[in-house]
């Protein structure tokens, strides 16, 4: 006998709702049932929850961790595609961190030209009432 949702959710540090969702979603198979119609998994549905976790945590789609659950059941594969998929994303990460360092410099910006005073007069909340005041596109 295997485990309940429950203990796979404690063996993965995952959220019973979320194995669900993984479910729904076909990223985890649908689990057989016990006589008593409990989820019943195995050590292969920890072995792939925990990639989907790992993959999660390392901010990849949904749809590119399909693709990577995919190839791995493919093993005698050529491993271009998944590093496709990786270079893919981490593209997708240096445009996010280009844009936080525009987003920070600019928060930097407003809070240096804060004078303190009353709100009416505040350059934090006129900079945020108007983009134009903005130096940066950090939108």
């Amino acid at each position: 006998m295997g485990m309940k949702i429950g203990q796979l959710g404690k063996a993965t540090g995952t959220n019973v709702e979320t194995i669900r969702y993984y479910e729904r979603i076909g990223l985890l198979p649908q689990a057989d049932r016990t006589g008593g119609n409990y989820r019943d998994y195995g050590p292969q549905d920890v072995e792939r929850l925990t990639f989907i976790r790992h993959a999660r945590g390392l901010g990849f789609e949904i749809a590119d961790i399909r693709s990577l659950l995919d190839l791995s059941e493919q093993p005698d594969q050529d491993c271009g595609e998944a590093d496709r998929i990786a270079t893919g994303h981490l593209a997708a990460v240096e445009r996010k961190i280009s844009q936080l360092k525009k987003l920070q410099a600019e928060l930097r910006r407003m809070i240096s030209q804060c004078r303190g005073g009353q709100i009416s007069d505040c350059r934090i909340m006129q900079a945020l009432a108007d983009h134009e005041q903005c130096e940066t596109d950090h939108a």
